[in-house]
């Protein structure tokens, strides 16, 4: 939304009319025309004076920025477009610095945005609120609140997602600064009935699928509950999932909202096992029985969720289950108990069926909204006439339609609707419905509103049902069908279950059934669900009449929640019903348009040239002169102390196209003066820069006429001297050039003489060389003359083996200079021609065998490394391809003692004169606990004899296992180090360590610890053990067979990346990290 800066953006650049007061004509048409233009160009927000009309627009908008936020604090509600956040600012800024209590009132069709109304009134105030660490607790609670409200009392109908299914009055508290420090939320109506039903295509309350697809594994157990809903009857019938809500993702949000709303975490787990005792109480099956007195009864078919909900309320199973299927009944100093019967039981445990026709739920809705429009047209006639009277102007009473008398209808004392439905629901006898509506018919038969088939004036109408009666509200006609109205308002709660709740020891039930404790015993009936509700408003009443109201009227566009889509008949419904052209006509009765003086003025004042461009005296004066400037008769406004009453908003739209008219001429005007102002100041600055350019012309001339003698007078001293220098220079190169010409005559003399000396001596030698030539040619010319035949047949081979010869010498001389590193592991060796392949192959072969034997001669010479390699290879043997983290040990060389056992004095003691004395391998190792699978930190010392368990700081030897009793070694083949060590089967007479069982260790080097055991064992036994490597283990813990089972861990649980195990039965889990 493009929000317009200035004083005053009502009516610049607006789409329709941003106050629908200034509609003309007021019509119903034009009404909800002006709605739609304004939603197609997605102006959601509309008002009428201070009242906010909000269409949903079911889609996102950037309204709801923190700059949209910033831009309307402590702003002027007309001063910028319709928005909440205007009203929410209007009202916070009342209330902080005027001391006035406020209440917001937000009104509308399930799915018209209420409740995204309210969260973006609550983000406002959070927004322009102080801050401060406890400031910000108490609004991170109010703001968190919400979302924790919506999982209990919000569900998915046919026409909204999250359809809130309670009326919510908060109450927030401020302190003398307008720091939010604290808040009261009161429910009314909540909609019970839609835990146990509800209308196809709809679901529960939030919570029950948010606790089932949001809570871990572990927390399910506990509850005794499973993922999916279909396993329980509350949720089977009707949508489990809802595309635009993530009911895993908001648990987690409730869970921690209320942790910070001040839920301990003991009362947060005891909410959700009521949540859970809800579910499986609707699993409960009921089987009909004959007693032996006649009478029909009732017995649970399986006792096992009974059982599950008196486990998680912590009550007598006997006395839940008596509690449920019979009822007790007390007179006096009587008691009696009788059976249920499957009927009564089932209506005893789901209190309201849910009707499609509208019942007595949408009787006492509709009775609430009649309150609410009652409340909002006095205080809007209130409102009006409080500002008439500020003001001085004479106040005029205004026609419209008083609905008290149908709210006496419904709550009048002793003759309302509601009375007769108390007075029906106590009387002793034979008590129905149908006795309900013979006595409403006989009581309010003559009253205007109240129409019923059994009333002489509406016998002909066939739209009546005879079971159901009609009431004119305010909004329009409505039918109600009687069935169910004596029970629900009853709404009875039996004793006896009262009772069984209040005598658990769950730690919330006391708090929620005060009725069962047998100290405050009563035998008077409870309040009707009626009167509780007609106190409940009334109370609501009173108290909103005690504050400064504000009101957002939401519209809900279509019934299919698409964006950019306004169905005009749905929006015409909601208007009528809302009483929106009421409001227009209220606030229009009088003066349509009332504005302060100052601001009519700036807006105005170029409508004359008295006041135009600036008028010094009292804005009054200014305005009235305006006014009469343009022929306006008196009786179309009127002067108020501060402000300028307009009767009729054409006045308004005519002085608006007139200001258009004007800004047209003054825009020229600002133009022309601009351009002159312009151009004179152009004249000067080039005026001003003539008289620049002449001086520094001048300067030029002057400047380039001093330099140009001065250049003059350097050049023909110059040439005065170039030339004096240049005879100089000519009597100085005449004489070193005869000097020059006799040397270079002398040279050249010389050159010649050697030249002719080089010439005959080339000449003599190159005769000499001809000569040579000459006598090998002829030498060559008598031998092959000679041996003619011979030379022929055998020189081609002699040359080619020449060659041969000089190319093996070369691929050998050549391999000398390139040959490889001497270690047996180095595959690298230098390429040749394929003429040598085979040749080079052998070589590599002699060289690969030669440095393999110079790499063992270095073992017969060290014992030791011989030994170490042995090792190496044992655990090459056991590990390759086989254990994930064997890689990672071959270039470790195998150290043994890593904790230099044998320096320690401890050890020296200890070991002498013993078998034990050589040690094999010595390091810190987790030993794992039979029990519970937690590891406790141990000394691990192999000798030549046996392994040895022993306290590290203190040498205290824990277990000694001989070589002899241990007969195999396992593994797992992932990145873990976990080692077991399988011992014999323990017999009758063996020692302790062995009825012990095997043992578990996680040690760093594991795979050194298994090769030297495997190899120690090997020697002092004479086998070696068996060594397996396999995904799931096998363990004796004490007699007992053990699964040790390997998982990879959540790297979002366990991020430490620390080796976990955990037991459970006859299972050890090991998680990986």
């Amino acid at each position: 939304m493009a929000l317009h800066k200035g004083t005053l953006a009502m009516f610049d650049n607006s789409v329709g009319v941003s106050d629908v007061v200034l509609l003309y004509p007021v019509t119903e048409d034009d009404f909800i025309k002006n709605l739609q233009t304004r939603f197609e160009h997605d102006l959601i927000y509309t008002y009428i004076g201070n009242v906010v009309i909000s269409v949903n627009p079911y889609k996102q908008l950037p309204l709801y920025t923190h700059s949209v936020i910033e831009e309307y604090r402590s702003r002027n509600i007309y001063e910028l477009p319709p928005h909440i956040y205007a009203i929410a600012d209007d009202a916070y800024r009342s209330m902080r610095d005027r001391n006035l209590d406020q209440c917001i009132i937000i009104s509308g069709e399930s799915g018209s945005g209420k409740t995204e109304a309210s969260k973006a009134i609550m983000q406002y105030v959070a927004e322009v609120s102080g801050k401060g660490q406890e400031i910000d607790r108490v609004k991170e609670q109010l703001l968190l609140s919400n979302p924790v409200l919506e999982a209990f009392g919000n569900a998915k109908t046919a026409k909204n997602d999250n359809s809130s299914r309670f009326g919510k009055y908060m109450d927030i508290e401020f302190d003398y600064k307008g720091d939010p420090i604290g808040g009261v939320i009161t429910n009314y109506l909540l909609e019970k009935s839609r835990v146990a039903s509800r209308n196809p295509g709809e679901r529960s309350f939030h919570i029950f699928y948010q606790l089932l697809s949001g809570a871990d594994k572990s927390l399910l157990e506990s509850l005794m509950l499973t993922p999916d809903p279909e396993k329980y009857t509350f949720l089977r019938n009707g949508c489990t999932e809802v595309s635009s809500i993530d009911d895993k993702g908001n648990f987690e949000k409730i869970r921690s909202g209320m942790q910070v709303i001040g839920f301990s975490e003991t009362e947060v787990e005891s909410v959700f096992q009521l949540v859970a005792s809800i579910l499986k109480l609707g699993n409960l099956q009921l089987v009909a029985k004959s007693n032996e007195d006649g009478t029909d009864g009732c017995d649970i078919e399986d006792h096992s969720e009974l059982y599950a909900v008196g486990e998680l309320l912590s009550c007598d199973m006997e006395d839940l289950e008596k509690s449920l299927t019979k009822r007790t009944v007390e007179v006096k100093t009587e008691t009696v108990t009788t059976d249920l019967s499957s009927g009564e039981l089932f209506f005893f445990i789901i209190v309201y069926i849910v009707f499609q026709n509208n019942s007595f739920e949408q009787f006492i809705i509709n009775y609430c909204n009649e309150k609410l429009q009652q409340i909002f047209i006095e205080l809007t006639l209130k409102e009006e006439q409080e500002e008439y009277i500020k003001e001085g102007i004479e106040w005029i009473q205004v026609e419209y339609f008083n609905n008290a008398v149908i709210c006496d209808l419904i709550e009048k004392n002793n003759t309302g609707i509601l009375a007769l439905l108390d007075e029906e629901c106590l009387r002793p006898g034979d008590v129905s419905d149908s006795t309900f509506l013979k006595k409403l018919d006989s009581k309010c038969h003559d009253h205007p509103h109240y129409e019923s088939r059994n009333c002489k004036k509406n016998q002909s109408d066939k739209t009546l049902p005879y079971d159901a009666f009609r009431l004119k509200h305010y909004a329009g006609n409505v039918l109600y069908k009687v069935d169910g109205f004596i029970d629900k308002n009853n709404d009875l709660l039996f004793r006896g279950l009262s009772k069984a709740m209040y005598n658990c020891e769950h730690p919330l039930l006391k708090t929620l059934f005060p009725e069962g404790n047998p100290r405050q015993k009563s035998l008077k009936r409870p309040a009707t669900a009626g009167s509780q509700f007609k106190v409940s408003v009334t109370e609501l009443m009173k108290n909103l009449l005690s504050k400064n109201p504000n009101y957002i009227r939401c519209i809900k566009p279509n019934d299919d929640k698409k964006p950019d889509v306004l169905d005009v008949k749905i929006v015409t419904h909601q208007v009528r019903y809302l009483g929106l052209l009421e409001n227009v006509w209220v606030r229009r009765a009088g003066y349509a348009f009332r504005q302060p003086y100052e601001v009519f003025l700036a807006r105005y004042k170029m409508l004359t040239p008295m006041t135009w461009p600036v008028w010094r005296d009292e804005a009054r004066q200014g305005v009235q002169l305006i006014l009469q400037m343009q022929s306006v008769p008196p009786s179309e406004y009127a002067f108020g102390n501060t402000k300028i009453f307009i009767k009729n908003p054409k006045l308004l739209f005519d002085m608006e196209e007139k200001r258009r008219e004007k800004m047209h001429y003054l825009a020229t005007l600002i133009q022309k003066v601009w351009r002159g102002w312009h151009q004179k100041t152009k004249y000067k600055r080039m005026r001003a820069s003539q008289v620049v350019i002449s001086a520094q012309l001048r300067m030029y001339l002057a400047r380039k006429l001093y330099l140009k003698k001065k250049v003059s007078t350097v050049k023909i001293q110059s040439y005065l001297r170039r030339w004096m220098a240049q005879q100089l220079l000519k009597e100085l190169k005449r004489k070193a050039l005869v000097l020059w010409a006799v040397g270079v005559i002398h040279k050249n003399f010389l050159g010649w003489q050697a030249r002719m000396k080089v010439k005959q001596i080339r000449t003599e030698r190159r005769r000499d060389w001809a000569v040579s030539v000459i006598h090998k040619y002829f030498v060559g010319w008598q031998v092959r003359k000679q041996y003619h035949n011979q030379f022929r047949r055998v020189a081609g081979p002699k040359v080619a083996r020449f060659f041969v010869l000089a190319l093996k010498k070369k691929f050998l001389l050549d391999l000398k200079d390139k040959l490889p590193s001497i270690s047996p592991v180095c595959n690298d060796w230098p390429k040749c021609s394929g003429r040598f392949k085979n040749a080079s192959e052998e070589l590599r072969k002699i060289y690969h065998r030669w440095r393999c034997r110079k790499y063992r001669q270095r073992f017969d010479s060290n014992p030791s490394a011989a030994f170490k390699m042995k090792e190496k290879q044992a655990a090459s043997e056991l590990f390759k391809s086989r254990k994930d983290i064997y890689p990672h040990s071959v270039g470790h060389p195998f150290k043994g003692d890593y904790i230099d056992l044998k320096l320690n004095h401890k050890w020296q003691k200890l070991s002498k004169n013993s078998v034990d004395e050589d040690v094999v391998f010595a390091d810190l190792a987790m030993k794992v606990n039979r029990a519970n699978g937690k590891m406790v930190q141990f000394l691990l010392v192999m000798s030549t004899e046996s392994i040895l368990v022993m306290e590290h700081r203190t040498m205290i030897i824990k277990y000694r296992i001989p070589f002899e009793q241990i007969t195999g070694i396992a593994l797992s083949p992932y990145t873990d180090k976990l080692v077991v060590f399988h011992l014999q089967k323990p017999k009758e007479n063996d020692a302790i360590l062995c009825r012990k069982g095997d043992f578990i260790f996680s040690c760093a080097h594991v795979v050194e610890l298994v090769a030297k055991a495997y190899l120690a064992i090997q020697n002092h036994v004479g086998k070696p053990p068996d060594v397996k490597i396999a995904n799931q283990l096998q363990a004796d813990f004490k007699g007992h067979n053990v699964d040790i089972i390997f998982r990879k861990a959540d790297p979002n649980v366990q991020k430490d990346g620390i080796l976990r195990l955990s037991r459970k039965g006859n299972k050890l889990d090991v998680f990986e990290p």
